[in-house]
């Protein structure tokens, strides 16, 4: 049977800076060239949606649907589409496409090309806190059936960010990388660490976080402050990179202390502060400061298959989307990442 679309679809917008979350109702629009429209089955909260509530980006416009880890199903595609056919599984991550003309664009450096990095994905466009969502065709990832969207959701960020990050820095197999936080990135950066065969120690302010990274996979821990945990990597060598998930720029500048020669400080959170760094460890050990931004579609497949290979699950908790102003206020917990889970079919504004 083929598919019926709605007049209209309901979402959950941000419509003034600083405001609340709002049910808001979207016509139906048929896709323009180069994008397709998904069926939303699974969107992760991440705690850069904040971007849309207080406009930190200029792209932003109001009213603004965020999410940037989408799972969902292509239902209608626009004429001269090659990529994608209708009833395919994709993803949507926080790269929202690319221009395919600008200098980074033409050496395949896509997630720098100013669409990306100044319009993404729920920022300068709309995302998936919704029951259909409309996505440029380039930006996609396929997914699989055969894994829990929701599950796959959170990959789309945290999960991708992590895995791209590790694999694209100079380290091998047995050195030691140090992952600050055991939240909603660092939980799974844990994983991926040890997944790749690194030497992988947990960091945290609190020592109750001991049992879960444990399990999640990290052969050591060490708790306390930012002093005491780079004391500790010092007294074993210090690390070849330590992974920074936690907005702590007093802990990133303290650990700078905890690097091996050659060593990497590999800063993933998303915070506008300045970092302070200490210039001596610099210098003397060759240290380096590194960010990492997110991936293309083409990493977002590659991170979910190699969680899917090795067993790599995000904890979440689902929100059904009449929930989804609940699952926005989860965004900062560190114990799930929140995932809204769409189903117009039991919502009781339907019913």
């Amino acid at each position: 049977m083929a598919f019926q679309h709605p007049k209209s679809y309901r979402a959950y917008a941000f419509l003034e800076r600083g405001g609340s979350l709002c049910a808001i109702d979207v016509p139906w629009k048929d896709p323009q060239p180069g994008h397709v429209v998904v069926k939303v089955l699974a969107c992760g909260v991440c705690a850069s949606d904040e971007v849309v509530k207080y406009q930190l980006f200029s792209s932003v416009v109001y009213p603004r649907i965020p999410g940037h880890e989408i799972i969902g199903d292509v239902v209608a595609i626009a004429p001269g589409e090659v990529r994608w056919k209708l009833g395919d599984r994709i993803g949507a991550g926080w790269h929202v496409g690319h221009c395919s003309v600008c200098d980074r664009c033409r050496l395949g450096d896509f997630v720098t090309c100013p669409l990306s990095s100044l319009s993404p994905t729920g920022v300068g466009s709309d995302g998936g806190y919704a029951e259909y969502a409309t996505l440029r065709s380039e930006a996609l990832a396929s997914i699989s059936r055969e894994i829990d969207p929701a599950e796959a959701a959170p990959f789309l960020c945290a999960g991708v960010t992590s895995f791209n990050a590790l694999r694209n820095m100079q380290a091998s197999p047995s050195d030691l990388v140090a992952i600050q936080g055991v939240g909603g990135v660092g939980h799974i950066a844990i994983q991926i660490a040890r997944q790749m065969g690194f030497h992988t120690i947990a960091l945290s302010s609190s020592a109750d976080k001991r049992e879960s990274a444990l399990e999640l996979g990290a052969h050591e821990f060490i708790s306390g402050t930012a002093e005491a945990q780079m004391a500790v990597l010092r007294a074993l060598g210090g690390a070849r990179i330590i992974l920074c998930t936690g907005p702590d720029i007093g802990a990133m500048t303290t650990l700078v202390n905890g690097l091996a020669c050659d060593g990497q400080l590999l800063v993933l959170s998303f915070i506008a502060d300045t970092l302070p760094i200490p210039v001596v460890p610099m210098l003397s050990r060759r240290l380096s400061v590194r960010g990492w931004p997110y991936g293309t579609g083409k990493d977002c497949e590659d991170a979910v298959k190699f969680a899917t290979m090795h067993g790599i699950k995000p904890i979440i908790r689902k929100f059904a989307f009449w929930d989804t102003c609940d699952a926005y206020e989860s965004r900062g917990t560190s114990r799930f990442r929140a995932v809204i889970v769409p189903s117009s079919a039991n919502h009781p504004s339907r019913m």
